[in-house]
């Protein structure tokens, strides 16, 4: 399925939390594939997807990038799917969020429970929703002084990532072929192995909370 101009239909709520404001998106009807086993710190993060949910995580992925006033949830703990080998880890959520909305994941809970009034909302995407990206670009990631990377942080059985539009943007063509090619592929090839491999965390310097690791997304080897 092209994501272009495509109709990603959400639930909108707002919630005040110490003085503050914060606007949470999810998904209007959660995926019943896509679990996620948060294994960040300790090799990869995994989500294991059918086409269903591989369309909605580039959606939310889109959307992370160009809202930097939205949180958006996928409440993936919700998930049903049994996928074999790769069930491995704590079973979680999954928040995308621009880095400028500064939330402090440690009130994650407190949020979450108090989001309780939700509003419909569709969001349309563009005709080309991803931009182009470069191999300049990719390589900019290896540059002394670089600061787009996609940060990770965990609370409340849910997987954070976190980082500016072009950190997004980065790693957009791997979820947007996931997505757009990946059902071909697997027609074409049914055992072939189809994913995108996110890098997360600080990948120059060493930081004890952010140290680089990855987000893998991968199509269940029965759910497909």
């Amino acid at each position: 399925m092209k994501l272009a101009e495509q109709k990603w239909r959400t639930l909108v709520s707002t919630v005040t939390l110490g003085g503050q404001s914060y606007r949470v998106l999810r998904p209007a009807s959660p995926k019943a594939h896509a679990p996620l086993y948060d294994g960040a710190g300790r090799g990869a993060a995994q989500i294991v997807v059918d086409e269903a949910a591989a369309f909605e995580i580039a959606c939310a992925w889109w959307l992370a990038a160009r809202s930097p006033n939205s949180m958006i949830h996928l409440p993936l703990r919700q998930a049903t799917g049994e996928c074999g080998s790769w069930g491995e880890g704590q079973p979680s959520d999954l928040v995308l969020m621009h880095h400028s909305v500064q939330f402090p994941v440690k009130q994650w809970k407190e949020l979450r429970g108090r989001a309780t009034s939700w509003t419909p909302h569709t969001v349309r995407l563009p005709v080309q929703p991803f931009p182009e990206v470069t191999q300049s670009d990719h390589d900019r990631r290896w540059h002394d002084g670089f600061r787009d990377h996609l940060l990770w942080e965990t609370a409340a059985d849910t997987l954070f990532v976190i980082g500016s539009r072009p950190a997004f943007a980065l790693a957009s063509e791997q979820v947007r072929e996931l997505a757009e090619d990946g059902p071909s592929h697997i027609a074409r090839t049914p055992d072939a192995h189809c994913c995108a491999e996110i890098d997360i965390g600080r990948t120059l310097r060493y930081d004890r909370r952010n140290p680089p690791d990855r987000l893998h997304i991968t199509y269940c080897e029965t759910h497909r």
